[in-house]
C-alpha cells in the first residue's frame, strides 16, 4: 500500500537499489526486509483471530482445517495470482503502487478523467489509514509474546502496552537520524525468520501430516457453509493473511519484478504455508493452544531468541510502511494531491532515504492513540484490514483501465480479468465492513479525511490557475506592449516562475508596475510534473525562445523526484544558455487568498484550501532555490 503500502524508501532520480548496481538475489534477500515485512508477521495473530470466532458446534478438527485452507488460498489467489502473476506486469516505468497506477491510468485513459483521479486519492488516503494501524498491531502482538514466555510473572502482561510504547516512540524518533546504515540488515534479519517461520511450522508439522490436507480448497468451502454468516465474519480475520500484499506492488520500482517474485514463490510463500500449517497441527492435537498458537508453538528452550527475532521482523515491517508513507507524501506532492511539504534527505549517498517530519509525526500521534484505545492486539485486529482490503480494490479499478486502454484489450476481456479479482476485493471488503462498529470505522474515517484533503487542494488550486489565467495578460501580448514602450532595462538575469507559461507571470507584471524596469535577460521558468516516475537528464530540461526579451524553460520533474532548481538550471549550459546563478534574481509571486462564498468551492472548502495554503513548504526551501536570490511579490486574489 502502501502507495503503497509497506512501502520502499524512493525518492529521487535514481534509487540505489537496482537491477542494474546489485545482483538479482542481493534484491532478492533485500525485498525480505521491505516488501514482505507486513505479511511476513502476519502468522503472529491472524490464525488466532480466525479460530477465535469460530462456531463451538462445529468440529474442533473441521475448523483448523477450514481455517487453514482459507488462510493458505488466501495468500494462492489474492497475493501470488493477482499480485504476482498480473498486477505486476502493469508497472509504470518500472514502479507499482495506486498512484503509479493512478499515473499510468491517466496517461492511456482517452479523457483526463476525474474518477481516476479520484480512486488515485482513494487509495493513497486508505493506505495512510493502514499505515497508523501497521506498526501498533505489529508490535504490540510480538510483545505479547512476553506473556507466554516461561518464567515471566503474570504481572509483566499490563507492561506490554508501555514496552510497544517504547519500541515505537523510539522507532519514529530514529526516523530523522535515516535508517541507512541499518537497512542492509533488514533482509537478513527477515530472512533468517521466514527460516524460524518454517522450521516452527515443520516441527509440528511432523507431529500430524494429515494438516496437509488443509491445502485443498474443499475444507474452507465446506468450513464456510457449515459456519453460515459466521464464516462470512471468519473471512475478515483470515484476510489478516494477506495484509501487506499490495506491497509486492508498491515496492517493485524499488527491487525489481523479477527479485520480488522469485522470493516470494521460491522463499516467503513456502514459509509462510509451513508456519500456518505448523499452527492448524499444534491446535488439532491441543486444542488449547488456539488461545495463541503462534506462540505456543514455540518450544521453551528457544522461546526468547523467536520472540526477539518477532519483535525485530515487527520493528522491520513498521519501518517499512513508516518509509513508504514517506515515499508516498512525495508522490502525492509531486502529483499536486497535497501543498508542498519539507522532505529531507537523511543520506547523501542513498537516494531513498528521506524524512517527512510532519508526517512522522501525525504517524506516531495515530499510532500512540490507537495503541493507548485498543491495549490488545485482539482489539486492534477489528481495525485491520479494511484499508487494505479497499486499496486492493482500488488497484483492481485501476487495473481495469489498464487493460481496456494502455493494453487495448476489447472490453469484455477488461472486465474479465478484472472481475475475479473484484469479486474477491468485495468478498473481503463486506467481511471486514461488519468490524466497523468494532473499531474499523477509524481507518476509513481517515481515510476520508485525507481524501477530503487531495480533493480541496486539487479543486482549489485548480480555480486558483483558472482565477489568475483570467487576470493575466498572454506574454506575447506583454512582449509586444513593451516594444511600444521599453522600460528602464536592468543588468543581469531575472527568473519568473509560473505554472503557466503561456502567460506573463503575476511577479513579472508587479515588477514592471511598481519598480517599472525589466532585465536584460528574463526567463519564464515552469515546473512540471510527469506522469512517469523519473525524468533522465537528458530530458530534463526545454528552453524555447520567445524573443530577444524573454525565453521560457520548462523543468521536468518524475513524481517520484526531488525538485532541485539550482541543478537542473545547470543543465542549460549544455544547451547554450549561460547564466551565473548567484547573479541571478528569482521572482516568485505570493498570493494571499480570500474566501469568497460565492466561488466554485464552498465556503468551508474554502477555508480549508487556504489553510493548507498557508501551511505549505516556503518554495525557496522545497525548490532549493539560493534564499538570497529570491524576490517576493504579494497579490490578493479571491476564490
Amino acid at each position: 500500500m502502501a502507495d503503497t503500502a509497506g512501502g520502499a524508501p524512493e525518492a529521487s532520480e535514481e534509487s540505489h537499489h537496482s537491477p542494474h548496481s546489485e545482483s538479482f538475489w542481493a534484491l532478492a534477500l533485500g525485498s525480505m526486509g521491505v516488501v514482505f515485512g507486513d505479511i511476513g508477521t502476519s502468522p503472529l495473530y491472524a490464525m488466532r483471530e480466525a479460530l477465535r470466532h469460530t462456531r463451538a458446534t462445529v468440529s474442533p478438527e473441521l475448523a483448523v482445517l477450514g481455517v487453514v485452507s482459507l488462510v493458505a488460498w488466501a495468500l494462492i489467489l489474492i497475493v501470488t495470482v493477482k499480485y504476482v502473476v498480473f498486477l505486476m506486469r502493469a508497472d509504470n516505468k518500472g514502479e507499482g503502487g495506486t498512484l503509479a497506477l493512478m499515473a499510468l491510468a491517466q496517461r492511456f485513459v482517452p479523457r483526463r478523467s476525474g474518477w481516476v483521479l479520484l480512486l488515485g486519492m482513494a487509495g493513497a488516503a486508505l493506505f495512510y489509514g493502514d499505515g497508523i494501524i501497521t506498526p501498533s498491531m505489529t508490535v504490540l502482538s510480538a510483545v505479547e509474546g512476553v506473556r507466554d514466555a516461561p518464567g515471566v510473572p503474570h504481572e509483566m502482561a499490563s507492561l506490554t502496552v508501555p514496552i510497544s510504547a517504547g519500541i515505537l516512540i523510539a522507532l519514529f524518533l530514529a526516523q530523522a537520524r535515516g535508517t541507512a546504515s541499518v537497512a542492509r540488515l533488514f533482509g537478513p534479519v527477515c530472512a533468517v525468520w521466514f527460516l524460524v517461520l518454517a522450521g516452527l511450522g515443520v516441527y509440528h508439522i511432523a507431529e500430524d501430516p494429515t494438516i496437509f490436507r488443509a491445502l485443498s480448497p474443499h475444507y474452507g468451502i465446506v468450513f464456510l457453509w457449515d459456519n453460515g454468516f459466521l464464516g462470512f465474519v471468519i473471512l475478515g480475520s483470515v484476510f489478516l493473511a494477506v495484509t501487506g500484499a499490495e506491497a509486492l506492488y508498491a515496492d517493485m520500482g524499488h527491487f525489481g519484478r523479477n527479485p520480488i517474485r522469485a522470493a516470494w514463490l521460491i522463499f516467503v510463500l513456502p514459509a509462510l504455508l509451513l508456519n500456518y500449517l505448523g499452527q492448524g497441527a499444534l491446535v488439532i492435537h491441543h486444542p488449547a493452544a488456539r488461545g495463541n498458537p503462534f506462540f505456543e508453538m514455540i518450544p521453551q528452550a528457544v522461546y526468547w531468541p523467536v520472540l526477539i527475532l518477532a519483535t525485530l521482523a515487527a520493528i522491520i515491517a513498521s519501518q517499512a510502511v513508516i518509509t513508504g508513507a514517506f515515499s508516498l507524501t512525495q508522490q502525492a506532492v509531486q502529483l499536486g494531491l497535497f501543498p508542498r511539504i519539507a522532505i529531507l534527505r537523511t543520506s547523501e549517498t542513498q537516494a531513498g532515504q528521506i524524512y517527512v517530519p510532519q508526517v512522522n509525526r501525525a504517524l506516531m500521534i495515530g499510532v500512540l492513540v490507537l495503541l493507548f484505545v485498543f491495549r490488545k492486539s485482539d482489539n486492534l485486529a477489528a481495525a485491520y484490514g479494511i484499508a487494505v482490503t479497499g486499496a486492493m480494490f482500488v488497484d483492481t479499478l485501476l487495473f481495469f483501465v489498464i487493460v481496456r486502454w494502455m493494453w487495448k484489450r476489447p472490453l469484455w476481456q477488461a472486465i474479465g480479468a478484472a472481475s475475479g479479482f473484484a469479486i474477491l476485493d468485495i468478498t473481503f471488503i463486506s467481511s471486514n465492513l461488519l468490524k466497523i462498529p468494532d473499531g474499523a470505522w477509524m481507518p476509513l474515517a481517515l481515510g476520508a479525511t485525507i481524501v477530503v484533503i487531495m480533493w480541496t487542494w486539487t479543486r482549489g488550486a485548480q480555480i486558483l490557475t483558472d482565477k489568475t489565467r483570467r487576470d493575466s495578460v498572454p506574454l506575447i501580448e506583454l512582449s509586444e506592449i513593451l516594444k511600444a514602450r521599453a522600460p528602464y532595462r536592468a543588468p543581469g538575469t531575472a527568473i519568473f516562475l509560473t505554472s503557466d507559461a503561456s502567460m506573463a507571470p503575476v511577479a513579472l507584471m508587479h515588477n514592471l508596475k511598481h519598480n517599472k524596469v525589466l532585465h536584460e535577460k528574463n526567463i519564464i521558468l515552469t515546473l512540471e510534473t510527469t506522469e512517469t516516475p523519473r525524468v533522465p537528464d537528458s530530458q530534463r530540461v526545454r528552453i524555447e525562445p520567445v524573443n530577444d526579451d524573454f525565453k521560457k524553460i520548462i523543468v521536468s520533474y518524475g513524481f517520484m523526484e526531488s525538485p532541485n532548481l539550482p541543478k537542473a538550471l545547470g543543465l542549460c549550459r549544455k544547451l547554450g544558455l549561460k547564466f551565473d546563478i548567484m547573479a541571478t534574481s528569482f521572482f516568485l509571486g505570493r498570493r494571499s487568498v480570500v474566501p469568497s462564498a460565492q466561488s466554485g468551492m464552498p465556503l468551508w472548502q474554502d477555508k480549508l484550501f487556504i489553510f493548507l495554503m498557508k501551511n505549505a513548504a516556503n518554495p525557496t526551501d522545497f525548490y532549493k532555490i539560493p534564499p538570497g536570490r529570491v524576490v517576493e511579490l504579494g497579490t490578493q486574489v479571491t476564490i
